[in-house]
């Protein structure tokens, strides 16, 4: 009988990828519920533990990857991660973007290892931070980051965006990508907010969603994570790692709906938060991980811890007095896997747990459940390798060209006094600034390496904003002197001389790539020197075009003023340079909007979705330009806003429609943004919220009907006893400058 029984799951697992799946989602599930069972009944405590352990790529290296020579791996070591510590996770790069074939010869070593030689043939999930495209992939197609992205408010966009990626990083079969992150941007100092889709949660849950399903419904293979739950994004000082102050219904309303959606939308992965809220790490948070995101927010998938974050429960928190309490606390809070990363000391420690009858192997027989489920869902059962063949589908024409349409349509126009853009293409113009002649700076961190700093390793054929404007006006009309670097003088007497030969000047002003921790900084305000060299400009009484390179909304008060045109790029990735040239010589019409509150000054952060009291009395917002903003070529007005009824019942659906008409003189795309008010509330309501945006273009002179449904839920909050309600009442309607009240009963 035992024979038989170990016969039938060599079939089950041997012969997986013949195993006839019925139709419907619920059929497959339960399909792979019983393998997930079967299989779990054969591993050892062991090899159980071992799926729940996630080593970076270090762990099993010999040589690490830099621009002058290239990673290898240690077999003998990678052996030993996998067959003696059964490990079920691998991830990162160490430490520059490897080519196709070389990826390719890294996730086959790996596989064959653990799906040729293991005992049970359980593959590895391989994983890596694809945030903007397949980013440790060279020559991949890389979009702008997520604030970027979100600048398009064109949700199509971020769903090939995500469609795109998946096809890319399928190439070299790796299957899990740590993106999207779903923290909501609300402090604009944090160095991780060009990584976000806003401030707004609305726009963060659509474009968030949207890259999802574009992922996961790609055919590709290939999941999702969801970063960082929850409330990561909310440090108070506004450095990176530090405590967050969220109480559970400002957590509710504004830091937990992201994730909801993400969920919903499929994604089987969950990162937790390398922060904490109100003094609790989130890695030891029973509350976050297993009241609120398994029984409440029925999330199926499994959860991994951040980089290293369970030994800091012990080492940095101080809420463990010990490694094996740390394991222990992390484990039973409800982490299913452990990101280590560069040892095996998880392995270790909660494999004495469990044997000491601390950690019951019932909850670890969860967590591995989880993992395998995943590993079942992603296929790799099926076919763990990568194939050859797929190598010429990297960045595509197709690919490029979505790309380029992204990053036109990320670049916001905040600024066009006199209509001074776009420059006639005969125009001699002095191109300067530290941003002018770098691709870093269109693209940020996480690109090539950690940071995105090595300027020498990024591709050649890609343009900067020089190369770019020099493409298109001819090497005779550009004069290109760098004035200043980030935060110290370069040149800048050759550039204020070289400004009385030119018609315009384009002074590219930012900030240098950063990521995480290394992006900390003291004052939102832009660097003086940046500042100061663009007001000497500006007093050549030469019209100056600024363009900003920012991954978070740098205050640049003292030269709004004198600037004639300001544009915003938050980071538009590998086609930025193009979609800047394209857009300040007229062969793109702007139609990016803010996907955050610009700030005017260093101490003023309030959101566009302000409280009354926020507002009382003269108020408090007063930005340099306001959540939704963006300018355009053309004219738009909105006419004719309707309410399908006056009132209704809160079970309803609520049907609006507004005309939006190009009044200008060339086409473009508007962004109709719906916002609702709840007038009066049991807690107080903001003054007004996002529930609906549609991208449309328009030919001059075109009108187009733009509709927008309201589910109930759009009108619920969360109440004084934190749980979500609808309350009767009146609401508000606006959309531009036109208004509309409805009455709930």
């Amino acid at each position: 009988m035992k024979r038989a029984f170990y016969f039938f799951i060599v079939i089950l697992l041997g012969y997986s990828s013949v195993w006839p799946l019925t139709s419907g989602k619920q059929d497959r599930d339960n399909v792979i519920e019983s393998k997930v069972k079967a299989l779990l009944s054969q591993m050892t405590l062991e090899e159980k533990i071992g799926q729940m352990t996630q080593i970076t790529l270090e762990a099993v290296s010999k040589v690490h990857g830099t621009k002058d020579q290239k990673h290898e791996l240690d077999l003998k070591k990678l052996e030993d991660a996998i067959l003696k510590y059964h490990v079920g996770s691998i991830l990162n790069v160490w430490d520059v973007a490897h080519s196709v074939d070389y990826w390719q010869k890294v996730i086959t070593d790996v596989q064959d290892l653990a799906v040729k030689k293991s005992r049970l043939n359980i593959p590895v999930l391989y994983g890596i931070d694809a945030i903007h495209g397949a980013t440790y992939t060279a020559g991949a197609t890389l979009f702008p980051q997520s604030l970027g992205i979100a600048s398009t408010w064109n949700t199509d966009l971020v769903k090939k965006e995500g469609e795109i990626t998946a096809s890319e990083i399928n190439i070299s079969r790796i299957p899990w990508n740590f993106y999207p992150v779903l923290d909501i941007g609300r402090q604009p100092l944090w160095s991780r907010l060009w990584e976000t889709y806003g401030e707004d949660v609305f726009l963060a849950s659509s474009m968030g969603s949207n890259y999802i399903k574009g992922q996961q419904e790609s055919g590709y293979k290939v999941t999702t994570c969801l970063k960082h739950f929850a409330g990561y994004g909310f440090p108070m000082s506004g450095k990176d790692r530090t405590p967050a102050w969220i109480s559970e219904r400002m957590l509710r309303e504004y830091f937990l709906p992201t994730f909801q959606a993400g969920i919903d939308a499929g994604a089987m992965t969950v990162m937790v938060n390398s922060g904490e809220i109100d003094g609790i790490p989130s890695h030891s948070d029973h509350h976050l991980l297993t009241d609120i995101l398994r029984n409440e927010m029925k999330f199926d998938g499994f959860t991994v811890s951040d980089w290293g974050d369970i030994k800091r429960l012990y080492t940095r928190d101080r809420v463990a007095d010990s490694p094996e309490e740390a394991v222990r606390m992390a484990v039973m809070a409800g982490v299913d896997m452990s990101m280590v990363p560069t040892d095996f000391s998880f392995y270790d420690i909660l494999l004495k747990l469990v044997q000491e009858n601390k950690v019951p192997v019932a909850r670890i027989d969860e967590a591995v459940s989880r993992i395998l489920r995943v590993k079942f869902r992603l296929g790799l059962f099926d076919n763990a390798f990568p194939d050859p063949s797929l190598k010429n589908k990297l960045a595509t024409d197709e690919n490029t060209k979505v790309n380029q349409q992204a990053a036109n349509e990320s670049i916001v126009l905040v600024k066009n006094d006199g209509n001074i853009l776009p420059l006639s293409k005969k125009a001699k113009v002095l191109v300067t600034g530290p941003t002018a002649n770098m691709l870093s700076v269109l693209n940020g961190g996480w690109t090539i390496t950690w940071q995105g700093d090595e300027e020498a390793l990024y591709p050649k054929d890609k343009k900067t904003v020089l190369a770019a404007i020099t493409a298109k006006l001819g090497k005779e009309n550009v004069t290109y002197v760098q004035g200043v670097d980030f935060n110290k003088e370069d040149n800048i007497a050759a550039a204020i001389s070289s400004a009385k030969n030119v018609d315009a000047v384009i002074v590219c002003l930012g900030e240098k790539t950063y990521c995480e921790t290394a992006g900390n900084i003291e004052d939102l305000t832009l660097d003086t020197v940046q500042l100061k060299f663009a007001n000497e400009l500006i007093k050549t009484g030469k019209p100056v075009i600024v363009v900003m390179l920012e991954g978070r909304p740098r205050i640049i008060r003292s030269i709004v003023d004198g600037a004639k045109a300001i544009l915003i790029g938050f980071l538009p990735g590998m086609e930025g340079g193009n979609a800047l040239a394209n857009i300040i010589f007229g062969d793109e019409n702007p139609s990016g909007k803010l996907p955050v509150t610009y700030p005017q000054y260093p101490n003023n952060f309030t959101l566009y979705d302000y409280k009354p009291l926020e507002g009382f009395e003269g108020g408090n917002y007063h930005p340099q330009w306001p959540f939704g903003f963006g300018l355009s070529y053309s004219t738009f007005e909105v006419s004719d806003l309707t309410i399908n009824k006056a009132e209704f019942v809160k079970d309803e659906n609520i049907k609006v429609s507004v005309v939006v008409k190009n009044t200008g003189t060339v086409a473009g795309k508007e962004v109709v943004q719906l916002y609702l008010t709840d007038l009066y509330g049991s807690v107080s309501r903001p003054e007004k919220q996002l529930q609906g945006f549609s991208k449309v273009l328009l030919k001059p002179g075109e009108s187009k009907v733009v509709e927008f449904t309201l589910e109930p839920k759009q009108l619920s909050f969360i109440g004084r006893d934190n749980t979500r309600i609808i309350e009767p009442g009146d609401f508000k309607i606006t959309i531009g400058n036109l208004t509309k009240q409805f009455k709930l009963d």
